[in-house]
């Protein structure tokens, strides 16, 4: 056995332990990275209100917990409002829930000429098996639903102290990041922090000026319908269609659809044709003007990495994926040098044949400009008039 051999099965040996640590140690910290990248991007959008109040005087840690508190406060206001529309309809259609059975009722009896009734109706529903065992599963799910929500509200104080930390330590953060790299390397570092911050700072900002339109727009239909919490869906239409990529519009318009409905089944019709006109006013006037000095990128490209983040990371990635496009695409476009494209039909949009020109003649006048093409090649190389191109005669 040559002498090298064990020492290169026990370096494969630790070499594989070591990978089948750190794949065990990064799945196991795999929620917490993902906080921390939310985190990060959301101390990047909150940072040019912290920069600009902290250029103005105050502490840039107090200037944070104001920005934070600003919108926490929003964010309350928002579960309050929708709580509570939900919370008042469920409350609605218990109180009518006796006059939907009733005619129901009725119209079994007139329709199948049975002779049911609602005490009859209730005992055989209090009575039922599956009724007993949707209580029984509902009340052990309880504590799953409980865990679930305390384990959301524990992820959402962990990404909101990791966000204050980056924004308010803002500097510091930069500074340690920089003193380890060559001065060459601490300009490109610090010229990339300032593009995402830039790209995240403006995909919010052009999301929530969007979200005020929108919610604008709907509010004002809602109203005009005499339809029921209009604020409050309002509001729910216009957040949840811009910061939920892809569906987000669709999950937005169905909520005021089912509440148009109990008020009058023609109401859905309108609220969905709003919908619909509104999505095609906004995808094709206000959000280019909006985004063309923010984040401006390709709407498939947008839709491509809203797929990919989607598929790396989930939901966070659905919501991180545009602005770090956006980052990229722009700390790229710095870098990358661009030339002047030739002046040619193929890239600007043009055609090189006339319009109307069959497509038979194209090809003819394309195979005869190659005939004339090659017999002027034939009369260069002979001299162009028989004679070769020394002056002598061909034959000669």
């Amino acid at each position: 056995m040559p002498g090298w051999l064990p020492r290169a099965m026990l370096l494969a040996l630790v070499f594989y332990g070591c990978f089948q640590l750190g794949s065990w140690a990064f799945y196991q910290l795999i929620g917490l990275l993902t906080n921390i990248v939310i985190a990060f991007f959301l101390a990047l959008a909150v940072e040019p209100a912290v920069g600009r109040m902290a250029d103005r005087g105050m502490r840039r840690g107090l200037a944070t917990f104001l920005v934070f508190l600003a919108v926490l406060i929003a964010g309350v206001g928002f579960v309050v409002l929708l709580g509570s529309m939900l919370a008042g309809q469920i409350a609605t259609m218990i109180e009518d829930f006796p006059k939907y059975l009733d005619s129901v009722i009725n119209w079994s009896n007139q329709t199948f000429d049975t002779e049911l009734s609602r005490v009859g109706v209730q005992d055989s529903l209090l009575h039922s098996d599956w009724l007993q065992k949707y209580v029984q599963n509902s009340a052990t799910g309880v504590l799953d639903i409980s865990t679930t929500v305390l384990g959301g509200l524990f992820r959402l104080l962990t990404i909101f102290l990791f966000s204050f930390y980056f924004a308010a330590d803002g500097p510091r953060l930069r500074r340690a990041l920089c003193s380890v790299l060559p001065p060459a390397r601490q300009a490109e570092v610090l010229r990339a922090w300032e593009i995402a911050v830039d790209k995240t700072g403006g995909y919010l900002y052009s999301r929530g000026l969007m979200a005020l339109v929108s919610g604008v727009a709907h509010y004002v239909l809602l109203v005009f319908l005499d339809v029921p919490y209009a604020p409050a869906l309002a509001v729910w239409v216009g957040l949840v269609s811009q910061f939920i990529p892809t569906i987000g519009t669709y999950l937005a318009g169905a909520l005021p659809m089912l509440i148009a409905f109990t008020v009058d089944p023609w109401y859905a019709v309108w609220v969905l044709a709003f919908v619909v006109i509104y999505q095609q006013f906004e995808n094709y006037m206000l959000q280019p003007k909006l985004t063309a000095r923010t984040v401006d990128i390709h709407p498939a490209v947008a839709f491509g990495s809203v797929i990919a983040g989607t598929a790396l990371m989930g939901a966070v990635g659905a919501l991180v994926a545009i602005p770090a496009v956006a980052t990229l695409q722009a700390f790229l476009g710095a870098y990358v040098k661009r030339y002047d494209v030739t002046d040619d039909p193929r890239v600007t949009g043009g055609h090189r044949w006339r319009r109307g020109e069959p497509v038979l003649s194209r090809v003819l006048s394309g195979m005869r400009r190659r005939g004339s093409a090659g017999e002027g090649g034939h009369r260069d190389e002979t001299g162009g008039d028989g004679t070769a191109g020394d002056g002598a005669p061909s034959g000669a």
